[in-house]
Protein backbone atom coordinates (compact mmCIF):
# COMPACT_ATOMS: atom_id res chain seq x y z
CA UNK A 1 0.00 0.00 0.00
CA UNK A 2 1.26 3.47 -0.81
CA UNK A 3 1.95 5.86 2.02
CA UNK A 4 -0.04 8.98 2.77
CA UNK A 5 -3.12 9.96 4.64
CA UNK A 6 -5.91 10.10 2.12
CA UNK A 7 -6.49 6.75 0.44
CA UNK A 8 -8.14 3.67 1.82
CA UNK A 9 -5.89 0.72 2.55
CA UNK A 10 -7.92 -1.19 -0.02
CA UNK A 11 -6.71 -0.88 -3.61
CA UNK A 12 -9.50 -0.18 -6.08
CA UNK A 13 -9.80 -0.55 -9.84
CA UNK A 14 -12.35 1.51 -11.74
CA UNK A 15 -13.38 1.31 -15.39
CA UNK A 16 -13.11 4.74 -17.01
CA UNK A 17 -15.95 6.69 -18.67
CA UNK A 18 -14.57 6.61 -22.23
CA UNK A 19 -16.78 8.66 -24.53
CA UNK A 20 -17.75 6.76 -27.66
CA UNK A 21 -16.07 3.59 -26.45
CA UNK A 22 -17.08 2.34 -23.00
CA UNK A 23 -20.81 2.12 -23.61
CA UNK A 24 -23.27 -0.29 -22.04
CA UNK A 25 -22.08 -3.26 -24.13
CA UNK A 26 -18.38 -2.72 -23.44
CA UNK A 27 -19.04 -2.15 -19.72
CA UNK A 28 -20.97 -5.40 -19.67
CA UNK A 29 -18.26 -7.34 -21.48
CA UNK A 30 -15.39 -6.06 -19.34
CA UNK A 31 -17.17 -6.40 -16.00
CA UNK A 32 -18.22 -9.94 -16.95
CA UNK A 33 -14.49 -10.71 -16.86
CA UNK A 34 -14.28 -8.98 -13.50
CA UNK A 35 -11.81 -7.13 -11.33
CA UNK A 36 -13.56 -3.74 -11.19
CA UNK A 37 -14.95 -2.11 -8.06
CA UNK A 38 -17.21 0.09 -10.16
CA UNK A 39 -17.47 1.68 -13.59
CA UNK A 40 -18.56 5.12 -14.78
CA UNK A 41 -20.85 5.91 -17.71
CA UNK A 42 -19.99 8.04 -20.69
CA UNK A 43 -20.92 11.62 -19.82
CA UNK A 44 -24.54 12.73 -19.89
CA UNK A 45 -24.52 16.25 -21.35
CA UNK A 46 -26.44 18.76 -19.26
CA UNK A 47 -27.28 22.03 -20.97
CA UNK A 48 -29.95 24.29 -19.52
CA UNK A 49 -32.77 21.83 -18.91
CA UNK A 50 -33.85 18.93 -16.73
CA UNK A 51 -33.31 15.82 -18.80
CA UNK A 52 -36.10 13.23 -19.07
CA UNK A 53 -35.60 9.76 -17.57
CA UNK A 54 -35.26 8.24 -21.06
CA UNK A 55 -32.00 10.18 -21.56
CA UNK A 56 -30.48 8.68 -18.43
CA UNK A 57 -31.69 5.21 -19.42
CA UNK A 58 -30.11 5.65 -22.85
CA UNK A 59 -26.67 6.39 -21.40
CA UNK A 60 -27.05 4.09 -18.42
CA UNK A 61 -29.39 1.16 -19.15
CA UNK A 62 -28.06 -0.40 -15.96
CA UNK A 63 -30.37 1.94 -14.03
CA UNK A 64 -33.10 -0.52 -14.95
CA UNK A 65 -31.12 -3.30 -13.27
CA UNK A 66 -30.32 -1.75 -9.90
CA UNK A 67 -27.51 0.33 -11.45
CA UNK A 68 -25.36 -2.75 -11.88
CA UNK A 69 -23.94 -4.57 -14.84
CA UNK A 70 -24.90 -8.14 -15.60
CA UNK A 71 -22.00 -9.27 -13.39
CA UNK A 72 -23.18 -7.07 -10.51
CA UNK A 73 -20.61 -4.26 -10.84
CA UNK A 74 -22.00 -0.86 -9.72
CA UNK A 75 -22.35 1.81 -12.42
CA UNK A 76 -21.93 5.48 -11.52
CA UNK A 77 -23.56 8.16 -13.68
CA UNK A 78 -21.32 10.91 -15.03
CA UNK A 79 -22.66 14.38 -15.81
CA UNK A 80 -21.00 17.12 -17.87
CA UNK A 81 -22.09 20.76 -17.82
CA UNK A 82 -21.30 24.24 -16.55
CA UNK A 83 -24.49 25.49 -14.86
CA UNK A 84 -24.47 24.63 -11.14
CA UNK A 85 -28.22 24.73 -10.53
CA UNK A 86 -29.05 22.73 -13.65
CA UNK A 87 -26.33 20.20 -12.85
CA UNK A 88 -27.79 19.84 -9.37
CA UNK A 89 -31.30 19.25 -10.71
CA UNK A 90 -30.09 16.58 -13.13
CA UNK A 91 -27.97 14.91 -10.48
CA UNK A 92 -31.06 14.71 -8.28
CA UNK A 93 -32.96 13.08 -11.11
CA UNK A 94 -30.20 10.54 -11.71
CA UNK A 95 -30.26 9.73 -8.01
CA UNK A 96 -34.03 9.31 -8.07
CA UNK A 97 -33.63 6.87 -10.96
CA UNK A 98 -31.23 4.79 -8.87
CA UNK A 99 -27.71 6.05 -9.61
CA UNK A 100 -25.50 4.87 -6.71
CA UNK A 101 -23.07 7.77 -7.21
CA UNK A 102 -22.68 10.89 -9.36
CA UNK A 103 -19.42 11.70 -11.13
CA UNK A 104 -18.72 15.13 -12.64
CA UNK A 105 -16.65 15.59 -15.79
CA UNK A 106 -13.95 18.28 -15.76
CA UNK A 107 -11.59 16.38 -18.01
CA UNK A 108 -13.07 15.90 -21.48
CA UNK A 109 -10.62 17.35 -24.07
CA UNK A 110 -13.00 17.22 -27.07
CA UNK A 111 -13.11 20.52 -28.95
CA UNK A 112 -16.87 20.41 -29.49
CA UNK A 113 -17.44 19.90 -25.76
CA UNK A 114 -14.92 22.57 -24.74
CA UNK A 115 -16.37 25.05 -27.22
CA UNK A 116 -19.69 24.80 -25.39
CA UNK A 117 -18.05 25.34 -22.01
CA UNK A 118 -17.81 21.77 -20.87
CA UNK A 119 -15.08 19.40 -19.74
CA UNK A 120 -11.45 20.45 -19.28
CA UNK A 121 -11.91 24.16 -20.12
CA UNK A 122 -13.73 24.58 -16.81
CA UNK A 123 -10.41 23.99 -15.06
CA UNK A 124 -9.59 27.60 -15.91
CA UNK A 125 -12.36 28.54 -13.42
CA UNK A 126 -11.76 26.76 -10.10
CA UNK A 127 -14.57 28.67 -8.38
CA UNK A 128 -17.06 27.47 -10.98
CA UNK A 129 -15.77 23.92 -10.55
CA UNK A 130 -16.39 24.33 -6.82
CA UNK A 131 -19.88 25.73 -7.33
CA UNK A 132 -20.93 22.91 -9.66
CA UNK A 133 -19.83 20.23 -7.22
CA UNK A 134 -21.36 22.06 -4.26
CA UNK A 135 -24.70 22.38 -6.09
CA UNK A 136 -24.72 18.68 -6.92
CA UNK A 137 -23.72 17.74 -3.39
CA UNK A 138 -26.66 19.77 -2.01
CA UNK A 139 -29.08 18.23 -4.49
CA UNK A 140 -28.52 14.53 -3.91
CA UNK A 141 -29.13 12.51 -0.74
CA UNK A 142 -26.21 12.43 1.71
CA UNK A 143 -25.63 8.70 1.23
CA UNK A 144 -24.94 9.11 -2.50
CA UNK A 145 -21.28 9.97 -3.18
CA UNK A 146 -20.38 12.82 -5.50
CA UNK A 147 -17.01 12.54 -7.23
CA UNK A 148 -15.13 14.48 -9.89
CA UNK A 149 -12.73 13.67 -12.73
CA UNK A 150 -10.23 16.27 -13.92
CA UNK A 151 -7.07 16.60 -15.95
CA UNK A 152 -3.96 18.35 -14.69
CA UNK A 153 -5.32 21.48 -16.34
CA UNK A 154 -6.59 23.03 -19.54
CA UNK A 155 -3.62 24.61 -21.32
CA UNK A 156 -1.21 24.02 -18.42
CA UNK A 157 -1.19 22.80 -14.83
CA UNK A 158 -0.94 26.18 -13.12
CA UNK A 159 -4.36 25.82 -11.46
CA UNK A 160 -4.24 22.08 -10.80
CA UNK A 161 -3.83 22.33 -7.03
CA UNK A 162 -6.41 25.10 -6.78
CA UNK A 163 -8.92 22.95 -8.66
CA UNK A 164 -8.20 19.89 -6.53
CA UNK A 165 -8.66 21.84 -3.30
CA UNK A 166 -11.86 23.41 -4.65
CA UNK A 167 -13.22 19.98 -5.50
CA UNK A 168 -12.53 18.71 -1.99
CA UNK A 169 -13.94 21.85 -0.35
CA UNK A 170 -17.16 21.52 -2.35
CA UNK A 171 -17.84 18.12 -0.81
CA UNK A 172 -16.55 15.57 -3.31
CA UNK A 173 -16.02 12.10 -1.89
CA UNK A 174 -13.03 11.37 -4.12
CA UNK A 175 -11.18 12.85 -7.09
CA UNK A 176 -9.93 11.13 -10.24
CA UNK A 177 -6.99 12.80 -12.00
CA UNK A 178 -5.93 12.07 -15.55
CA UNK A 179 -2.22 12.78 -15.61
CA UNK A 180 -2.18 15.15 -18.59
CA UNK A 181 -3.56 18.58 -19.50
CA UNK A 182 -6.19 19.04 -22.17
CA UNK A 183 -3.53 20.33 -24.57
CA UNK A 184 -1.45 17.18 -24.02
CA UNK A 185 -4.44 15.09 -25.07
CA UNK A 186 -3.58 11.39 -25.03
CA UNK A 187 0.07 11.69 -26.06
CA UNK A 188 2.40 9.69 -23.79
CA UNK A 189 3.52 9.97 -21.11
CA UNK A 190 0.97 10.53 -18.38
CA UNK A 191 2.57 12.50 -15.56
CA UNK A 192 1.81 10.29 -12.58
CA UNK A 193 4.24 12.25 -10.41
CA UNK A 194 2.09 15.36 -10.91
CA UNK A 195 -0.89 13.44 -9.52
CA UNK A 196 1.17 12.77 -6.39
CA UNK A 197 1.63 16.52 -5.89
CA UNK A 198 -2.15 17.03 -6.02
CA UNK A 199 -2.77 14.14 -3.68
CA UNK A 200 -0.49 15.46 -0.94
CA UNK A 201 -2.70 18.29 0.42
CA UNK A 202 -6.01 16.41 0.07
CA UNK A 203 -7.81 14.32 2.65
CA UNK A 204 -10.15 12.61 0.15
CA UNK A 205 -9.06 9.59 -1.92
CA UNK A 206 -7.40 10.30 -5.26
CA UNK A 207 -7.69 7.99 -8.27
CA UNK A 208 -4.81 7.95 -10.77
CA UNK A 209 -5.64 7.63 -14.47
CA UNK A 210 -3.69 7.58 -17.71
CA UNK A 211 -1.33 5.27 -19.67
CA UNK A 212 -1.98 2.11 -17.64
CA UNK A 213 -1.63 -0.59 -20.28
CA UNK A 214 -0.37 -3.55 -18.25
CA UNK A 215 0.24 -4.77 -14.71
CA UNK A 216 3.72 -3.23 -14.67
CA UNK A 217 2.29 0.17 -15.57
CA UNK A 218 -0.22 -0.18 -12.73
CA UNK A 219 2.56 -0.90 -10.25
CA UNK A 220 4.62 2.07 -11.45
CA UNK A 221 1.59 4.34 -11.47
CA UNK A 222 0.78 3.49 -7.87
CA UNK A 223 4.38 4.16 -6.87
CA UNK A 224 4.74 7.46 -8.75
CA UNK A 225 1.26 8.86 -8.06
CA UNK A 226 1.15 7.64 -4.46
CA UNK A 227 -2.42 6.52 -5.15
CA UNK A 228 -3.90 3.15 -4.29
CA UNK A 229 -6.97 3.66 -6.49
CA UNK A 230 -6.52 3.36 -10.27
CA UNK A 231 -8.86 4.06 -13.19
CA UNK A 232 -8.30 1.96 -16.30
CA UNK A 233 -9.20 3.40 -19.70
CA UNK A 234 -7.94 2.41 -23.15
CA UNK A 235 -5.68 -0.25 -21.64
CA UNK A 236 -8.77 -2.12 -20.46
CA UNK A 237 -10.06 -2.26 -24.03
CA UNK A 238 -6.68 -3.25 -25.50
CA UNK A 239 -6.50 -6.10 -22.99
CA UNK A 240 -9.95 -7.05 -21.64
CA UNK A 241 -8.24 -9.02 -18.87
CA UNK A 242 -6.13 -6.11 -17.64
CA UNK A 243 -7.95 -5.65 -14.32
CA UNK A 244 -7.58 -9.33 -13.52
CA UNK A 245 -3.90 -9.28 -14.50
CA UNK A 246 -3.28 -6.35 -12.15
CA UNK A 247 -4.93 -8.39 -9.41
CA UNK A 248 -2.72 -11.37 -10.29
CA UNK A 249 -5.69 -13.52 -11.24
CA UNK A 250 -5.30 -14.02 -14.98
CA UNK A 251 -3.01 -15.50 -17.60
CA UNK A 252 -5.61 -15.09 -20.35
CA UNK A 253 -4.69 -15.82 -23.95
CA UNK A 254 -6.18 -15.02 -27.34
CA UNK A 255 -8.73 -17.84 -27.01
CA UNK A 256 -10.15 -16.03 -23.97
CA UNK A 257 -10.23 -12.68 -25.79
CA UNK A 258 -11.95 -14.36 -28.73
CA UNK A 259 -14.73 -15.67 -26.49
CA UNK A 260 -15.13 -12.21 -24.99
CA UNK A 261 -15.54 -10.73 -28.48
CA UNK A 262 -18.08 -13.34 -29.51
CA UNK A 263 -20.21 -12.73 -26.43
CA UNK A 264 -19.96 -8.97 -27.03
CA UNK A 265 -21.30 -9.50 -30.58
CA UNK A 266 -24.08 -11.72 -29.30
CA UNK A 267 -25.15 -9.05 -26.81
CA UNK A 268 -24.95 -6.22 -29.35
CA UNK A 269 -26.99 -7.80 -32.14
CA UNK A 270 -29.99 -8.19 -29.82
CA UNK A 271 -30.65 -4.43 -29.67
CA UNK A 272 -28.39 -2.77 -32.28
CA UNK A 273 -28.40 -2.36 -36.04
CA UNK A 274 -25.90 -4.66 -37.73
CA UNK A 275 -23.93 -1.79 -39.25
CA UNK A 276 -23.49 -0.32 -35.76
CA UNK A 277 -22.32 -3.69 -34.42
CA UNK A 278 -19.83 -4.01 -37.27
CA UNK A 279 -18.43 -0.56 -36.53
CA UNK A 280 -18.06 -1.32 -32.83
CA UNK A 281 -16.27 -4.59 -33.59
CA UNK A 282 -13.79 -2.85 -35.86
CA UNK A 283 -13.24 -0.22 -33.18
CA UNK A 284 -12.48 -2.86 -30.55
CA UNK A 285 -10.22 -4.86 -32.87
CA UNK A 286 -8.33 -1.65 -33.56
CA UNK A 287 -7.58 -1.31 -29.84
CA UNK A 288 -6.79 -5.01 -29.42
CA UNK A 289 -4.04 -4.73 -32.06
CA UNK A 290 -1.81 -3.09 -29.47
CA UNK A 291 -1.48 -6.29 -27.43
CA UNK A 292 -2.60 -9.13 -29.67
CA UNK A 293 -0.98 -10.12 -33.03
CA UNK A 294 -4.10 -12.18 -33.74
CA UNK A 295 -6.19 -9.01 -33.56
CA UNK A 296 -3.91 -7.29 -36.07
CA UNK A 297 -4.44 -10.12 -38.53
CA UNK A 298 -8.20 -9.99 -37.97
CA UNK A 299 -8.36 -6.22 -38.28
CA UNK A 300 -6.52 -6.20 -41.60
CA UNK A 301 -9.34 -8.26 -43.12
CA UNK A 302 -12.29 -7.18 -40.95
CA UNK A 303 -11.90 -3.48 -41.75
CA UNK A 304 -13.34 -4.26 -45.20
CA UNK A 305 -16.32 -6.21 -43.84
CA UNK A 306 -19.80 -4.71 -43.81
CA UNK A 307 -21.65 -7.40 -41.83
CA UNK A 308 -21.02 -8.60 -38.31
CA UNK A 309 -21.56 -12.21 -39.40
CA UNK A 310 -18.51 -11.91 -41.65
CA UNK A 311 -16.40 -10.74 -38.73
CA UNK A 312 -17.72 -13.57 -36.56
CA UNK A 313 -16.59 -16.00 -39.25
CA UNK A 314 -13.13 -14.42 -39.23
CA UNK A 315 -12.92 -14.66 -35.43
CA UNK A 316 -13.88 -18.34 -35.56
CA UNK A 317 -11.37 -18.88 -38.33
CA UNK A 318 -8.66 -17.29 -36.21
CA UNK A 319 -9.50 -19.75 -33.45
CA UNK A 320 -9.11 -22.67 -35.82
CA UNK A 321 -5.75 -21.34 -36.99
CA UNK A 322 -4.56 -20.83 -33.43
CA UNK A 323 -5.68 -24.29 -32.41
CA UNK A 324 -3.94 -25.75 -35.44
CA UNK A 325 -0.71 -23.93 -34.59
CA UNK A 326 -0.89 -25.24 -31.05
Amino acid sequence: MSSGNNNSAQNKLILAPMEGLADFHVRQALTDIGGYDWCVTEFVRVSGSLLPPKTFYRWCPELLNGSRTRAGTPVHVQLLGSEPECMGDNAARAAELGAPAIDLNFGCPAKTVNRHRGGAVLLDEPMLVHDIIAAVRRSVPPHIPVSAKMRLGNCDGALSCENALAIEAAGASWLTVHGRTKVQGYKPPAFWDQIALLREPLSIPVVANGEIWNAGDAQRCRAESNCDWLMLGRGAVSDPFLAQRILGRSDARWADVRLCLLRFIEDCVVISEDLHVTGRLKQWLNYLRRDWPEAQQLYDVAKRCRASADIVALINQSAACTDGAA
